[in-house]
């Protein structure tokens, strides 16, 4: 998406509040404030300085040099992290910038970042380029992490122009930000509490990025943000390289990181390596001879005096020691954001661009790295496989309906990708073989596979009877399957229910959905219009939000269309059909209602059509395919009984009319379909048919039937656009004879129809109907709406003094206008009420 790196005139700036840390560095740090306050080509800003017990005269000179910042002064050294922390907790802003004071921006530092942070709500945190302070070396312009905790900076010391433009020059998602100059939203800050103080500096801005990325959240590298920087200016000023203090923390925090944020299965195999891996590191860096104490090596002399240690080593073995110690205060932490995160490590392993990089260039600990990565299979550390579970609420067996064949789809595809669960809420499971795992089980049943999966596909009922979704689990990513608009069949199946009774029915069905609407991330719909049909419940419910709205106007990432499917091999005989099973003969001509007979659905006019057809055509014969739904919790529908009573009535039944009781198994449904001459679906004129997707459809197109369907729903128009057979008006027997004459007997016309079947088909196959869920559940993230901390950057200025006496007076008049005295008082009183209220709250 472009940025507007110019804010229009009269285009509402978000405040952003820029916070530099100083420690004992006054010089550096008034020539950073300086800058913040000259260079800027964005005005609504706040400085926060905090001092972090400096001593001497810092606060004082920082004082008289920039007497316009907020000055915050720390009773004690908390390092940068609590330094940060602190000027957070006393800035106003809605963007937060943390520059360091060695630090001095662009004037386009700010502008940029910003329009970044608008343009793309699902941005967290704006990492900026930084360079050296004469902006020919590199600093900062990538994020990269190795497999045991440390982060580093690509290419952070090469000049400039030895950087290939596209690392550099272009914006790109990063897994964390340089804490010496970085945006982060306010309220997404606070909800992860900030930066952690325990690793007082180094790391805490790879563990922020980190975990902003667990929870679905992107930190986005903007070029165009641009500061230059004294790289460690303020560490040598208070520290030498030799003293083993940086390289003490550096080591300690990359293992707190790793250890806080990698998953069980990948810390599992991590921790034990890093650890390992750690010592390695500091016996290499301090070349300390690892055989001196070694038996084997050879006997000496008895030597019991001291050995000496260098620094670099010593600070690699305090180190761990310092992380176990740690590790008490950390086991919460990492409690909290493993039961918040939403990505898996395989999905940030992109962002850690080389994680296999050893990081340093001893010979000695290069062998160890070699060692530890082959002996603990790290190069599998991040390879794990997405758990999905899938849930339907049909029941799973050789005799599958709509819904269960959809789940049972949907799980065989993405089950070449992922790690999936294929669960039912219903007690009927005996499913034909599988390269998935299926069961059944009911309301707790279901807790155990959610706290499983990474990504939990439903449909139908089911969120009912897993409120953990609701709850505990509010985190985890849901993709609803909304392709069944069950309200709009409810309208029509209820009919012969009483009136209070159809009233409840409906109002419990539209929760069920309104919930699924609500709670997910993502959705599942048949066609275009249902697409149309969902995005107007959507934005009733107040989910096409501007947020929502502004990360993807056109919605795809919400709402996509993914059509009932078929299977990408044309049907092959393995069996007998319908012929053999309803004793047909070889040369009758069949026309097929692949399906069950439902309340919506019109098989009355068929029946009287099929009377008209006979009388024509002696050899034409009408086969339902099945009577009984496999699922004992579908309630049986008058409207079955009725067709069977009319073709008795018309002495049609067993001649030319054939009603098959018992559903056909899903794995036999070929031979009846290949038993056929022609696919017929015929429904009433109502708002169910408007929106409906017919899925037995599909099956016609599978087997390359001829249809002939009723004027209506999205299958109508693409079998009028495709000429894929007749399509007729409702309750039109006359007419729907004609249709089916013409496809049965006009040889000419139903070859025609056959061949463009054949390219028609190759769209609805399964794996391209799932193309959409399938690209989702690579990346599964939070709808944008639905991410931890999310916030307005912009608010309304509150409206004070003269202004709001000249609102105040234009409302009276306008209810005096409106009702009178009695309007004016009932909105007096409620003005009252409201602000009783609001100040109850804030009591």
């Amino acid at each position: 998406m472009d940025r507007e790196l110019v804010l229009a005139v009269g285009d509402p700036q978000p405040l952003v509040s820029v916070i530099v840390v100083n420690y004992r560095g006054a010089d550096d740090t008034i020539t950073c404030l300086r800058a913040l306050t000259a260079d800027l080509d964005y005005e609504n800003v706040e400085l926060i300085c905090v001092d972090n017990a400096s001593g001497g005269d810092d606060v004082a000179r920082i004082r008289a040099a920039a007497p316009d910042i907020t000055l915050v002064e720390s009773p004690v050294n908390t390092g940068f992290a609590g330094g940060c922390n602190l000027g957070a907790q006393h800035a106003n802003g809605t963007v937060l910038g943390f520059l360091n004071n060695d630090a001095r921006p662009a004037p386009g530092w700010v502008s940029a970042a910003v329009a970044e942070l608008r343009a793309q709500p699902t941005v967290a945190a704006v990492a900026s380029k930084v360079l050296d302070w004469d902006g020919t070396g590199t600093d900062f312009v990538d994020a990269g992490l190795t497999w045991f905790g440390m982060g580093y900076k690509r290419h952070a010391g090469s000049p400039l122009a030895d950087v290939p433009e596209a690392e550099h020059g272009m914006a790109k998602d990063v897994l964390f930000g340089t804490g010496s100059a970085m945006f982060v939203r306010a309220s997404v800050f606070a909800e992860l509490g900030g930066f952690d103080e325990r690793f007082f500096m180094f790391y805490e801005d790879v563990d922020l990025g980190w975990r902003l990325n667990l929870r679905g959240w992107r930190v986005r590298y903007v070029p165009e943000s641009l500061t230059y920087h004294r790289h460690h200016a303020t560490m040598a000023a208070v520290d030498a390289p030799d003293t083993g203090r940086e390289t003490f923390l550096l080591e300690r925090n990359a293992l707190a990181a790793l250890y806080k944020n990698l998953s069980d299965e990948s810390l599992a195999r991590a921790l034990p390596a890093a650890l390992a891996l750690a010592v390695r590191r500091a016996t290499a860096r301090g070349d300390i001879d690892p055989d001196q104490l070694d038996l084997a090596k050879g006997v000496g002399p008895v030597d019991t005096s001291a050995v000496a240690v260098p620094r670099s080593t010593l600070a690699g073995v305090l180190a761990v020691d310092r992380f176990v110690e740690m590790l008490p205060s950390l086991a919460g932490s990492r409690a909290a954001e493993q039961a918040a995160r939403v990505r898996t490590d395989a999905d940030l392993l992109p962002l850690l661009r080389k994680a296999l990089e050893p990081a340093y260039p001893l010979p000695g600990y290069l062998r160890g790295h070699e060692i530890l990565v082959e002996a603990f299979g790290i190069e599998a550390v991040f390879g794990r496989r997405r758990k999905i579970l899938v849930l339907t609420g049909d029941s799973i067996t050789e005799r599958m309906a709509g819904p269960a064949i959809r789940a049972w789809n949907i799980a065989s595809t993405l089950a070449a990708e992922h790690e999936v669960h294929l669960m039912t809420t219903n007690p009927l499971v005996a499913p034909p073989p599988a390269a998935f795992r299926i069961s059944s089980g009911k309301h707790r049943d279901l807790d155990g596979p959610i706290e499983w999966a990474d990504v939990v596909i439903l449909q139908g009922h089911v969120l009912e009877l897993a409120p953990s979704l609701k709850k505990q689990h509010e985190n985890k990513i849901v993709v609803a399957d909304v392709y069944d608009p069950m309200h709009l069949e409810l309208l029509e199946q209820g009919k012969d229910a009483p009136d209070d009774r159809r009233t409840l029915d409906l109002e419990g069905v539209t929760r069920v959905l309104d919930a699924q609407l609500e709670r997910a991330d993502f959705f599942l719909c048949a066609s275009e219009r249902q697409r149309h049909f969902w995005l107007g419940h959507l934005a009733a419910l107040g989910r096409l939000s501007p947020r929502l709205y502004d990360a993807d106007p056109t919605t795809q990432s919400l709402l996509a269309v993914v059509p009932f499917g078929l299977s990408p091999q044309a049907p092959v005989r393995t069996g007998p059909g319908l012929r053999s099973a309803l004793g047909l003969g070889e040369t009758d001509h069949v026309v097929l209602w692949a399906g069950g007979v439902y309340s919506w659905f019109d098989p009355l006019t068929l029946i009287r059509a099929f009377d008209l057809l006979r009388q024509r055509r002696d050899d034409a014969r009408l086969v339902f395919l099945g009577m009984k739904h496999p699922n004992p919790e579908v309630a049986e529908m008058d409207i079955g009984a009725r067709t069977v009573r009319l073709a008795d009535s018309l002495g049609l039944t067993d001649k030319h009319v054939f009603f098959n009781e018992q559903w056909v198994p899903y794995s036999d449904r070929q031979n009846w379909l290949l038993d056929s001459d022609c696919g017929v679906t015929t429904h009433y004129e109502h708002v169910e048919t408007t929106f409906a997707f017919r899925t037995r459809v599909l099956d016609y197109l599978w087997a390359g039937l001829p249809i002939v369907t009723t004027d209506g729903d999205s299958f109508a128009d693409l079998v009028r656009a495709e000429k894929l057979g007749v399509v007729v008006p409702a309750e039109d027997a006359e007419a729907l004879a004609a249709a089916l004459e013409k496809t049965l007997y006009d040889e000419e016309f139903a070859a025609g129809c056959v061949e463009r079947i054949q390219t028609v088909a190759q769209r609805f196959a399964w794996p391209e109907a799932l193309k959409p869920l399938v690209e989702f559940c690579r990346d599964p993230r939070p709808a944008a709406d639905r991410l931890p901390g999310t916030g307005d950057l912009t608010t309304s200025a509150p409206v004070r003094g003269a202004e709001l006496v000249r609102r105040d007076l234009a409302l009276v008049r306008e209810y005096l206008a409106a009702g009178g005295p009695g309007e004016l008082a009932k909105r007096a009183t409620g003005r009252v009420v409201k602000l009783a209220r609001g100040r109850l709250r804030r009591g």
